[in-house]
């Protein structure tokens, strides 16, 4: 049975695709891996690992379109957009602005005469690559739209189709715990936050776990840059909410060459923290 395990950490640079991509390559050796890069306003997860990414399919989403003959130009759709995405002049027809619209309905049954249908436009896309020893799985958001979740949600149905062909799949998940985040780690078995030994760090993990704690899933730390601060501050955190710190990872030199270089990297950790997903 296929064993979901999600990368995130509450703030960006940590080194969470880092991590990421190392996993799904050491994993990869004795099993059959999907790596899925959740991170749709900004994925890097391909660059990481040199990989050419193949569009899969466009992701589109519902916006509203009016019927001018009905419309009576009440402005009371505008009213209810809490996006600003329709501006209304008196006595004129609304003024539709597509990229701020997330797609809610309100002006859809807020019009009086039923002068508001459905259309779409395209919000983004996966990509999809089978062809590697590491299978991978991403999404884009496309730039000025708003609503990224419906890219994960996009990701999140092709994982369900799929994931009976993987032995472990990895998602690469955002930084943060807004609604990307959470959707994508709604689909995950397990939990692997990584975070450094700052007071950043130590902040933004713990509202990340306090989010796994409420979500009730599994959940473990990964202390990266172990050395470069006190780590004081996470093991204190780790204590008080009764989440294991299952690895450290030193500073080094050899991990930032390789990182601009686009070469994954692989140590006694990266080994350590495979093994125990395994278990």
């Amino acid at each position: 049975m296929v064993k979901i395990i999600g990368i995130t950490g509450g703030k960006g640079g940590t080194g969470k695709s880092t991590v990421a991509t190392a996993i799904a390559i050491q994993l990869s050796k004795k099993y059959k891996v999907l790596l899925v890069d959740a991170d749709v306003d900004c994925p890097n997860d391909h660059l990481i690992l040199n990989l050419k990414r193949k569009e899969y399919e466009i992701v589109q989403q519902r916006i509203p379109t009016w019927n001018t003959d009905k419309c009576i130009s009440c402005g009371l759709c505008g009213t209810v957009c809490k996006t600003n995405a329709i501006v209304n002049i008196p006595n004129k027809s609304p003024m539709f602005i597509s990229t701020q619209c997330n797609g809610c309905g309100a002006c859809f049954f807020k019009c009086p005469v039923k002068a508001i249908s459905w259309t779409n436009k395209e919000i983004g896309k996966i990509y999809f690559n089978n062809e590697d020893k590491i299978h991978f799985l991403s999404g884009e958001l496309k730039e000025k739209e708003p609503v990224s979740e419906f890219i994960v949600n996009s990701l999140n149905e092709i994982i369900t189709k799929i994931s009976q062909n993987y032995d472990y799949i990895i998602i690469d998940t955002a930084a943060g715990t807004h609604c990307p985040v959470i959707a994508a780690l709604e689909m995950c078995d397990e939990v692997l936050a990584v975070t450094e030994p700052t007071p950043l760090g130590k902040h933004d993990l713990e509202v990340i776990l306090n989010l796994l704690v409420k979500l009730k899933i599994k959940s473990n730390i990964i202390l990266n840059r172990s050395d470069i601060g006190d780590k004081k501050f996470i093991e204190l955190l780790s204590k008080e909410i009764n989440i294991d710190i299952i690895s450290e990872i030193p500073y080094s030199e050899e991990i930032v060459n390789n990182y601009a270089n686009g070469i994954p990297i692989e140590n006694k950790q990266i080994n350590e923290i495979t093994k125990k997903i395994i278990k």
